[in-house]
């Protein structure tokens, strides 16, 4: 049987990625992976994806599954991630570069791509590239890092555990947003289906304040159904028991009342905030909800600024433009701009994602701390469990063929 060399590299968030992986699908790569320059490659990523799902989308045309007649963005995650790859095998490639592979997975999703992969690498040769070291496959002997835009392979090293912010008094409100009720959200049996498709069964759920709870479950489970239901933005919720702070859901509350209690951070919200707004505008634009500073803020909102950013010892990094900023460093941002008039509930959404093992340490702490020093309820939806994170309470999803059942896990 031939003998395939495979790679598994560790990257940095501050490595230039697609550079690099335009390098060896273009067939200029450099030093240790020269050899591939005269091999065909494909690259299997989240982009790439995306950039598919589009593709057949616009032409209404089925490709990555033409046996089961669906297209791709039917799939869930994981399902998608299967299909795909078996597309990239199809196309009959020498290579495949695995961008951050087990990304966005539940634990039995990565368990059996996991298997996959270690299967697929008898017949084909792989190069991984993650983030976090606890994604590095075992099978994979060939184990390299890149620290810098140099692009340079380097043996790979220990991972440091250093803590990367030493957090001051987290800064007050300017001024407190009404939430007399401790609760503030209530689910009773909460049931949801789409087209007869049973999706959330008997979901029962209270969220107190200063709670800090993790919402974990399958692909396609509907956490993404119980946050749309928690902000008020789903309709499903008309005529159910579900009280959303201190007002049942339908009994006159406002959608624009609901949205001032609570502060949301998603990595997909990144991508709004691609104009050269610096630091401070970032954060100021806090105030009034909007993408980008187009207010005058007052003098009360400008010194409330600096200290959050004294908070964070970033205050050099007040007139960089945000998008100069490391991935790690967008987030903690991003999640200030989020706590910045203290909701009353704070929902985060993936906020690990893609980041290193030291802009992990850096977002992981912040939340840590937001949950010890303030009275704001957290939501923290991740597949992963974060060594830096101790949840008071995990709310896990169990998906069923009635719909998704929910138990509560408290922690100790």
């Amino acid at each position: 049987m031939q003998h395939l060399t495979h790679w598994d590299i560790l990257l940095g968030n501050q490595v230039a990625k697609k550079d690099f992986i335009d390098k060896i699908i273009s067939g200029q790569a450099e030093g240790e992976l020269e050899p591939f320059n005269t091999k065909k490659g494909i690259l299997f990523s989240d982009l790439s994806i995306e950039k598919f799902i589009e593709k057949e989308y616009i032409y209404q045309s089925v490709e990555a599954a033409p046996e089961m007649h669906r297209q791709l963005r039917t799939f869930s995650s994981g399902e998608r991630k299967k299909a795909f790859l078996k597309y990239c095998i199809n196309r009959n490639p020498d290579f495949i570069i695995l961008d951050n592979p087990l990304d966005h997975l539940d634990f039995a999703s990565r368990k059996e791509l996991h298997i996959h992969l270690e299967d697929l690498a008898h017949n084909i040769i792989l190069i991984q590239l993650v983030n976090r070291s606890a994604d590095l496959l075992p099978f994979i002997k060939n184990k390299r890092q890149i620290n810098d835009h140099s692009l340079d392979l380097n043996p790979l090293t220990a991972v440091s555990n250093t803590h990367y912010l030493t957090l001051k008094a987290i800064p007050k409100p300017i001024e407190q947003i009404d939430c007399p009720n401790p609760v503030l959200i209530q689910m009773n049996n909460l049931k949801v289906s789409y087209n007869e498709k049973p999706i959330l069964n008997n979901i029962n759920w209270t969220i107190k304040k200063g709670e800090f709870w993790q919402l974990i479950g399958p692909n396609g489970s509907g956490k993404s159904t119980i946050l749309s239901l928690i902000t008020g933005d789903n309709p499903k919720g008309y005529g159910q028991d579900l009280y959303l702070f201190g007002k049942k859901k339908g009994s006159g509350e406002s959608i624009w009342d609901i949205k001032k209690k609570i502060g949301q951070f998603s990595s997909s919200m990144i991508e709004m905030f691609q104009k050269r707004h610096s630091v401070e505008q970032m954060i100021l634009s806090g105030f009034f909800d909007s993408v980008g500073l187009y207010n005058i803020p007052s003098s009360l909102q400008i010194k409330k600024m600096n200290e959050w950013l004294d908070f964070l010892n970033m205050q050099q990094a007040k007139k960089t433009p945000f998008i100069l900023l490391s991935v790690g460093q967008q987030r903690v941002i991003m999640i200030i701009r989020a706590v910045l008039k203290h909701p009353p509930l704070l929902i985060l959404d993936e906020p690990t994602e893609g980041l290193d093992d030291e802009n992990v340490a850096l977002v992981t702490q912040l939340i840590s701390h937001l949950a010890k020093e303030t009275t704001i309820a957290i939501i923290f939806v991740s597949h992963r469990v974060e060594k830096l994170l101790a949840p008071n309470s995990i709310f896990e999803l169990t998906p069923k063929a009635t719909g998704s059942e929910g138990e509560i896990r408290i922690q100790n």
